[in-house]
């Protein structure tokens, strides 16, 4: 349920900000919201804006990145709020560029900072990304305590 949570609210924050974007700032208009710079413009590429012109071709593998995380919740052995979080920000992300791209062959962005120009879908999937990588090392650390004490008890 966790999952199906977040990624649901990823996508609704991550296309409610962008419909607002779209419809209130001009495309190169910077303005200042609670004092963070925002940017408004529209990117038919990929993250810090490679790959330009090939947005359809990333609808394609969000759906693919997708269906591989659906799959592998139910069949792997992979169980836990934290796994079911990052899973959850990361198909939320993938699903809220993949409607921009879908529909309008490019993806908001505007919220500024180092490296680029990024949106609410893009910062999901780095904090997915972040807690898969917890995930896991408190894996392999459950793992390694295992293995000790199984190697005590001999």
């Amino acid at each position: 349920m966790l999952f199906y949570l977040i990624a649901i609210l990823v996508i609704v924050m991550d296309q409610l900000s962008k419909y607002l974007i779209r419809a209130n700032i001009d495309i190169n208009e910077t303005f200042t919201l609670w004092g963070i710079p925002l940017t408004h413009i529209e990117n038919s590429g990929m993250a810090g804006g490679l790959f330009q012109g090939y947005a359809r071709f990333f609808v394609v593998v969000a759906v693919l990145f997708v269906i591989g995380v659906l799959y592998f919740r139910k069949t792997e052995e992979m169980k836990g709020a934290l796994i079911d979080s990052s899973f959850g920000f990361l198909v939320g992300g993938a699903i809220g560029n993949g409607i921009d791209r879908l529909l309008f062959g490019q993806v908001t962005d505007f919220i500024i900072r180092s490296g680029g120009i990024l949106n609410l879908a893009d910062h999901a999937i780095e904090i997915g990304g972040l807690l898969l990588i917890i995930h896991g090392v408190v894996s392999w650390l459950k793992s390694k305590a295992i293995d000790s004490l199984k190697n005590g008890d001999q």
